[in-house]
């Protein structure tokens, strides 16, 4: 079975699915194996439970009678199914990088250019080697656009997964100080990161620039085309105002508020303005897009409990967005607590770069301050620190957080969204 031979059946299905419980009707499941699982066993079952057609790489399986067909790779026959889907679409695909703010980006910019389109988009955190080719298998005929998340640790991986989704606008939210083990540290993190850039100008294609990162200004300089923001010069300019614990940006003397918290969320707010003017959309549906978007996933999220304030930030962490968040947390009325996770995937500096936000931290003058993760613990000689989450369970729950304001920062590893409860 090649791709082409199997496009017509696959034009025929509702979905592509890799989880065998979430197999509906007329959906087409890539069973993958490993070491200690196999998929293929259950191909029978999800043929008779309705699935349109079964992918398998043991040649045990195979029954094309029922249509379960054999492949070498169930992975390598996802991603070229992918490609060749890719290859039939005419709608622009914005694609979209970067070491901080991705999802929340990805989510915002699907809002705003919903106010006029059918837009597809990465679901959840689908952003890596299958997850991309997953995302643009689920684009369909009554899509106008797709947005597409991409992730990465390590070098090449951008310029593979650009070689799937084959984006006609791309976005580098920012060059950080993320997963700095698989990159070889942060001069890596810009070159992997970079790679999306490299894409579109091989290809001719658009790159959105925020004209206050220099960074990004100096990767796209005397290249076009370009859709930039920013400056007085840019092709967007918006001004930054917050109301309350809330960022908001300004377009032509029209303002719209966020429902999230972090100076750092303005650029990604001026992204989705960006794209969302540059396709015709009018700043008052912008606005009404940025203003009814309420995020949910625990990224600079806000939640009221029994009169104080939780900013949820678990989802991930890094010594840049760290950084930003502590900066941006002080400025909140009343006393406040932090309890930050580890950050992980830093290699050899992460005992640095755990002491580096320790110190600032304490410099900031919190009123609390509580670590949680083994790399804080190693360091944390001056506050209250506990090795995992389950740790910081237990002391919560005879320990009442007396703060008004308390952060929760850390790395998806560390789940400090279980200790929520117990706040």
């Amino acid at each position: 079975m090649n791709v082409e031979q199997f496009y017509p059946l696959f034009l025929k299905s509702e979905k592509a699915v890799i989880d065998s419980r979430k197999i509906g009707k007329n959906d087409i499941f890539f069973a993958f194996s490993g070491e200690n699982f196999n998929a293929a066993t259950f191909a029978d079952k999800a043929i008779n439970e309705g699935a349109l057609a079964v992918i398998v790489e043991q040649k045990d399986f195979e029954n094309e009678n029922k249509n379960i067909f054999y492949v070498p790779s169930t992975l390598e026959f996802l991603q070229k199914l992918a490609i060749y889907h890719r290859n039939q679409l005419t709608i622009p695909i914005i694609g979209l990088t970067g070491s901080n703010g991705k999802t929340t980006t990805k989510e915002i910019i699907h809002a705003v250019l919903s106010e006029k389109f059918n837009v597809q988009y990465t679901l959840g955190n689908l952003n890596n080697h299958i997850g991309v080719p997953l995302t643009i298998l689920s684009i369909k005929p009554e899509h106008e656009m797709a947005v597409i998340e991409m992730g990465a640790n390590h070098q090449k991986e951008i310029e593979f997964l650009c070689s799937i989704s084959q984006p006609n606008f791309g976005y580098i939210t920012n060059f950080g100080k993320a997963h700095l083990e698989g990159f070889g540290g942060f001069e890596g993190v810009i070159k992997g990161k970079s790679e999306l850039y490299d894409y579109l100008k091989n290809n001719k294609e658009t790159i959105v620039v925020n004209e206050n990162d220099p960074i990004q200004v100096e990767k796209t300089e005397n290249y076009s085309p370009k859709i930039t923001f920013g400056k007085e010069s840019s092709d967007y300019k918006f001004d930054l105002f917050s109301e309350e614990h809330f960022v908001g940006l300004m377009y032509n003397n029209e303002r719209a508020v966020s429902k999230l918290t972090g100076e750092y969320n303005f650029t990604n707010l001026c992204a989705a303005a960006s794209l969302g003017l540059h396709f015709g959309i009018c700043f008052i549906q912008i606005k009404n897009a940025i203003e009814n978007y309420t995020p949910t996933n625990m990224r600079s999220q806000i939640v009221k409990k029994e009169g104080r304030t939780l900013v949820l930030d678990t989802y991930n962490a890094n010594p840049s967005s760290m950084t930003a968040s502590l900066h941006n947390f002080i400025t909140f009325e009343g006393s406040k607590t932090i309890i930050i996770g580890d950050m992980l995937e830093l290699g050899e500096e992460s005992e640095k770069e755990h002491k580096a936000i320790l110190h600032l931290a304490q410099g900031l003058g919190f009123n609390e301050i509580i670590t949680v993760g083994k790399n804080f613990k190693q360091i944390n000689t001056f506050t209250t620190s506990f090795e995992n989450t389950l740790e910081l369970i237990e002391y919560l729950k005879s320990n009442q957080i007396q703060s008004e304001n308390i952060l929760l920062k850390g790395s998806r590893g560390v789940a400090l969204e279980k200790s929520i409860d117990f706040i």
